[in-house]
């Protein structure tokens, strides 16, 4: 027997409205002046004015940073760690998807902690919690809001830095639906394939457990009756709502049991193209699986039974094929790329990705380990 963990915020509040509930929340942990951390396009439409001003009316004043890039940079950690040090801010307000939340943990992380957040690469470096962190979630994919995970790009090394630390979970983590409502088609579709990435990849990952497998499995059953209508109708509160427990569940299974190839693979194509994190993933998800399938058929079947595909009487390695099918569907109905080449990677490149890869993966918890020329044969296969 050997002893495992669950990491998981103290607080999670869920459901259409919860927002309101969240500032009342805030005042009753004494927090007095945020640092809402943020993208442009969310500060321009108006949602960080309407938290700001939900916090004035329960006491709290707040300072935004709207520097957060789609993948977060170190430059941005420094810059929003500055603005929080000249305004004396006392806790953070993540507000958006992932890239504001992973910006956010590495300012809150380096706030208490000192140093640059590159100091922190790998698990568990930190040796203080960082500063209270609030994340409020605006999509539902990647389920940084309730994560130990934060992923920032070195843009000297063009790689993206693992950051798997205890002391970057929130305090408290808001999924609303109603703040999700019209987000772009494109936008839905990328973190939601990102959430099934979690969810499979965890399910597979070699540690497991019950726990992990419960909330990863109803994770791809959500996913697989609502991700379509969430992204063919914005306006769709039940899917936006069911995407949100979704992503919070796959969330739960791969903080606790990790993640594989597919994002050590998928971390290595946004850090050095720039490319949407959600898109990579789903593009390499179902190459990956076909790699894992030589030894997790039969777990990969049971991922297509939870997909709605019929395989009782489907040897576990037509099983296994037919859920890299129903992701592949899947991915098609909802508009994602079919392969790397339309996302302009060039195979002279390879070389480099495969190796940086390579060492991303060491920290994670794939069924199979790879040599570089398997992984430099999956990029090919899904060119």
């Amino acid at each position: 027997m050997t002893t495992t963990a669950f990491f998981i915020p103290a607080v999670n509040l869920m459901g259409a409205g919860c927002l309101k509930d969240a500032a009342s929340t805030i005042q009753s942990y004494g927090f007095k002046k945020a640092l809402i951390v943020t993208d442009a396009v969310l500060n321009k439409i108006g949602m960080v004015a309407k938290v700001s001003e939900l916090l004035g009316q329960h006491g709290v004043v707040s300072v935004v940073f709207d520097g957060a890039q789609p993948n977060p940079t170190i430059g941005n950690v420094e810059a929003g760690l500055k603005l929080l040090k000249d305004n004396e801010c006392d806790f953070v307000i993540s507000l958006g998807g992932g890239s504001p939340h992973d910006c956010a943990k590495g300012i809150a992380l380096c706030a208490s902690n000192g140093g640059n957040i590159a100091d922190y690469e790998g698990l568990n470096q930190s040796k203080k919690p960082q500063l209270p962190l609030v994340a409020i979630n605006t999509t539902a994919g990647t389920a940084s809001e309730m994560t130990r995970f934060c992923i920032i790009t070195d843009e000297s090394r063009h790689v993206k830095m693992a950051i798997v630390d205890k002391h970057t979970t929130p305090v408290l983590s808001v999924n609303d639906p109603e703040m999700m409502l019209d987000k772009p088609k494109d936008l839905t579709a990328a973190t939601g394939m990102d959430a099934l990435t979690h969810a499979i990849e965890a399910y597979v990952s070699t540690i497991a457990t019950p726990i992990t497998d419960a909330c990863a499995l109803k994770a791809v059953t959500l996913i697989s009756e609502n991700l379509r209508h969430a992204v063919n109708d914005g306006h769709n509160l039940h899917a936006r709502e069911q995407m949100a427990y979704a992503q919070f569940l796959a969330g739960m299974a791969f903080n606790n049991a990790s993640l594989g190839y597919v994002h050590a693979m998928a971390h290595q194509l946004g850090g050095f193209y720039d490319l949407p994190h959600g898109v990579c993933n789903a593009v390499l998800l179902p190459h990956v699986q076909k790699f894992n399938s030589r030894i997790a058929a039969k777990r990969l079947g049971e991922v297509a039974h939870a997909m709605g595909c019929d395989v009782r009487f489907l040897s576990d390695e037509a099983a296994a094929e037919a859920c890299l099918s129903a992701i592949r569907q899947l991915a098609a109905d909802i508009g994602i790329p079919v392969g790397l080449i339309e996302l302009g990677v060039k195979e002279a490149d390879f070389p480099t990705l495969t190796a940086n890869a390579l060492k991303d993966a060491c920290g994670f918890t794939n069924p199979i380990q790879a040599t570089a020329e398997e992984i430099t044969a999956i990029y090919k296969a899904a060119m």
